[in-house]
């Protein structure tokens, strides 16, 4: 089973005093290939520049024994009868951390501080999630090729197995929201060159970590957090791919989308039924760049060629419904908004070439303008929807379906050029989306039989994003949709 991998935090804490070693160094098989024979070692071995101290070292036991990673030197302990005491272990967790951290493009040293080691109550499950997606990473920029895809995918299978996602779910709550979004442009980054490196030798290949998502229920809070490199999306049409330059693609590939979606949900108990009202609080959405300023200018094309969101599409779903009684929905925003303006005008002028001697000339515009966004709700069963479409502001046409003419995608006037600046942009100045629940319907509500008090139910929350590239500054006929779908569980206490 992919989650059979061995207790690093386990073994770390049995290991025995230095006086009671045969060796210098102590070992623990961390891989291994089908054949069982080792692949990759955790070992701790006194260190040689102090020999009072230890440190960690991952090994790749191939042709010659390879360190693919060290850890920081550490004085073993002196306090009690266990060679590693628990702030050793403390910091060796932030020394993983902060590993992962400095493969991103971001080389600064946040400064990490949690709880107590006593206050944490499955530290020993972060510790260890903490530990192979360090692993994973090293893999990834340091094994030796050979090994480096067995590697990758038994790693890969232990990481998005249940257990490991629970841990990682935990850890990403401990980790706060910035150093949250640290951790995951390391690793998208990452899970960006590896697709890069595989795509290069095989041409049909599906993403190893498509989606990491996660969600909390407290009192009051539903909240969905989801990252998703690009390069893992789903592509729904894609046109013009022979125009599109290495430029246009490096810039491309190095982004991922961060979404964040809350809810707002309130239960009120009514004399014949409990209902349970939900509106939405903030639905967020960045298409955030892997890499950094200087490098993208190097590699890539024009600043902000990169993809837009063009739909959001959300599903509230009751997983047990035999206690609901019935679904109402508020309204859904109006139509587009049109402004029409007529202008007429006559225009005279003396002409030597006319007989008259007089030039008359009338002419006659029209404006139109679409608001950009248009959003619905609609109820499928017990189900509650809500989609965001995004609409061209010359046609109405929606943006993620769309396939605009040569013409359009190098008029400079088009309304996706110079996206990120325009005064009437449909997008926050960095790209993003931000709809915010005093713009979008009223909420939703379910009615449910009065016997649900005292209970915990459960609600479904799935959701498709849809990201759409379409020309900035850089001249091309390419133009592409992509789009995600995720799925996660939240709950509800229906109490008075």
């Amino acid at each position: 089973m992919a989650c059979n991998f061995p207790n690093i935090f386990g073994w770390i804490q049995n290991l025995p005093p230095i006086s009671e070693w045969k060796t210098n160094s102590m070992s623990l098989n961390i891989c291994s290939s089908n054949s069982s024979q080792q692949v990759l070692n955790l070992t701790i071995s006194k260190n040689h520049e102090f020999s009072s101290k230890l440190s960690f070292a991952i090994i790749a036991d191939f042709t010659i024994s390879i360190p693919l990673w060290t850890s920081k030197p550490f004085n073993p302990s002196s306090q009690t009868m266990k060679l590693i005491d628990e702030e050793t272990i403390s910091n060796l967790l932030v020394n993983f951390i902060q590993s992962i951290l400095h493969y991103g493009s971001n080389k600064n040293n946040p400064f990490i501080r949690f709880p107590g080691f006593e206050s944490i109550s499955n530290f020993s499950d972060l510790f260890n999630i903490s530990f192979f997606t360090l692993l994973f990473l090293v893999c990834i920029y340091e094994a030796p090729r050979e090994i480096r895809s067995l590697c990758v995918t038994i790693l890969k299978d232990h990481l998005t197995c249940s257990q490991s996602i629970k841990a990682s779910n935990s850890l990403m709550k401990l980790l706060g929201s910035n150093l949250q979004e640290q951790w995951m442009r390391s690793m998208n980054l990452a899970i960006t060159n590896w697709i890069g490196e595989i795509e290069a030798h095989y041409n049909m290949f599906r993403t190893p970590c498509p989606l990491f998502s996660y969600a909390f229920s407290t009192f009051g809070l539903w909240k969905v957090q989801l990252y998703c490199p690009i390069m893992s999306m789903d592509v729904e049409n894609a046109k013009g791919q022979f125009s599109a330059s290495e430029r246009l693609q490096f810039s491309l590939k190095y982004h991922h989308l961060e979404s964040v979606l809350q809810f707002n949900y309130e239960v009120l108990i009514k004399e014949n039924w409990v209902e349970i009202l939900v509106n939405i609080d903030n639905i967020r959405c960045d298409v955030i760049k892997l890499l950094n300023e200087s490098l993208m200018r190097e590699r890539g094309a024009k600043e902000g060629e990169k993809h837009f969101p063009s739909r959001v599409s959300l599903q509230l779903t009751p997983t047990l419904q035999n206690q609901v009684l019935s679904l109402s929905v508020g309204k859904s925003s109006e139509n587009p908004r049109r402004e029409i303006g007529v202008d007429k005008s006559i225009e005279a002028s003396l002409d030597p070439t006319n007989t008259l001697g007089l030039k008359v000339s009338a002419g006659e515009s029209t404006t139109m303008s679409l608001k950009p966004w248009k959003f619905e709700e609609s109820v499928y069963g017990y189900s509650a929807n809500f989609n965001w479409f995004l609409h061209d502001s010359n046609d109405g046409k929606e943006i993620y379906t769309s396939k605009p003419s040569k013409c359009a995608l190098i008029n400079p006037k088009s309304w996706f050029k110079n996206r990120y600046s325009s005064a009437s942009r449909p997008f926050t100045r960095q790209g993003g989306v931000i709809f915010a629940g005093d713009e979008y319907g009223e909420g939703v509500s379910w009615k449910v039989d009065k016997d649900a008090i005292g209970n915990t139910m459960e609600w479904e929350i799935r959701g498709w994003i849809w990201l759409t590239y379409l020309p900035n500054k850089h001249a091309t006929f390419y133009h592409e949709t992509r789009r995600l779908e995720f799925r996660e569980i939240v709950h509800l206490n229906v109490a008075y």
